[in-house]
């Protein structure tokens, strides 16, 4: 069990007095750390961020476990005061990890909505395989801007209208599109589809286990014949159908509505590069879970303990969803990172960020 200290000075000698964990009784000088008669030190600070942020434990039952586990008694307002002051500290680590990634070769995007003040709003992810940003956007389009490399995502229209990069699709959601589409429509392309894509990936892995910087051009040829050839079969096969009927009643006028097979073929004919940016490009992943696993926790959060109150509270919760997310994809000790300086946490990550740069270009 971590060593919790709360500081209590009854007197004007200000002595400090706190009980180890093996019941020993301590007397010290202050840190210079400590202003108050009476002052929580840093690591239950850091404790009650990493109970809320990563275990979603709200500020009552926070209470209780500090008080059932380590004899302190805490009001839950003296413990969001406490996780809302840790966030503010680390906000410049979370600004860090939102600057590096913009330079990151490959970076996956995502979002995901949330109650926030009774209110529908959005977080937005941006992470690699080493770093992860959370932050509250002022809507669903309020994505990222500003970036170079290549970015994966779901193939939403304003992640496509990002310029100046790369586009891959997750082919993870393509496969449940197709598979949807041979359960409840029995098209025969669909099966097709989803044959060549796993195809395609085992083409990938085995030339990534064989230390190959890319598939033989053969494979890629067949690759992307197949590709045509499955696109080419389902628009004929639909545009072979009797289209569907207009609704009398709305008064709309428009192209004939396509039916569900005909809209996917038609959209991986129309983006065929970026979803076979994983085949051409071994450096890029087949699909978004990235992003996806990093998502995660936000809605579990929002489960458990329900929606925030107030933007700030949010916010809040992005910076240390940020920092824990990124600490363990940087093999840290979370409570570590969570009660590290900021600014060493800032030097670390610079220079960790710069030993995989190093060993990419390597």
């Amino acid at each position: 069990m971590r060593r919790l200290r709360l500081f209590l000075s009854p007197n004007t000698e200000r002595i400090p007095v706190y009980v180890r964990a093996c019941g020993t009784l301590v007397r010290a000088d202050f840190p210079e750390t400590v202003k108050a008669p009476a002052q929580y030190s840093d690591e239950i600070a850091a404790l009650a961020a990493y109970l809320q942020t990563q275990h979603c434990i709200p500020e009552d039952r926070l209470a209780r476990i500090f008080s059932d586990l380590y004899k302190i008694r805490i009001a839950p307002a003296t413990l969001a005061s406490l996780i809302a002051k840790k966030a503010d500290s680390l906000r410049i680590f979370a600004d860090r990890v939102r600057e590096l990634l913009s330079g990151v070769a490959v970076k996956h995007l995502d979002e995901t909505g949330f109650r926030i003040a009774g209110k529908t709003r959005w977080l937005h992810m941006l992470c690699s395989t080493s770093l992860s940003h959370l932050r509250l956007g002022t809507g669903r389009g309020d994505i990222p801007s500003g970036l170079a490399g290549t970015i994966i995502h779901d193939c939403w229209p304003p992640y496509l209208a990002l310029e100046a990069v790369e586009h891959g699709l997750c082919n993870a959601h393509l496969l449940r599109e197709l598979q949807a589409i041979i359960d409840h429509d029995k098209e025969p392309w669909a099966a097709d589809m989803k044959d060549l894509l796993s195809d395609a990936l085992t083409l990938t892995q085995i030339a990534h286990d064989q230390g190959k910087p890319a598939v033989s051009p053969e494979q890629a040829h067949q690759i992307h014949q197949r590709f045509d050839a499955c696109c080419d079969q389902a628009i004929k096969f639909h545009e072979g159908l009797p289209p569907l009927a207009r609704p009398t009643k709305t008064g709309k006028r428009g192209r004939p509505k396509r039916r569900t097979g005909h809209n996917l073929a038609r959209r991986m004919q129309t983006h065929k590069a970026a979803i076979l940016l994983f085949f051409d490009d071994l450096n890029v992943p087949f699909t978004n879970n990235e992003a996806e696993r990093d998502l995660r926790m936000t809605k579990v959060r929002q489960k458990v303990s329900g929606s925030f109150r107030t933007e700030t509270g949010a916010e809040n919760y992005c910076i240390l969803r940020t920092v824990v997310e990124t600490a363990r994809k940087q093999s840290w000790d979370v409570l570590r990172a969570l009660s590290t300086s900021p600014v060493q946490l800032v030097r670390e990550l610079n220079t960790l960020h710069q030993i995989q740069l190093d060993s990419v270009a390597g």
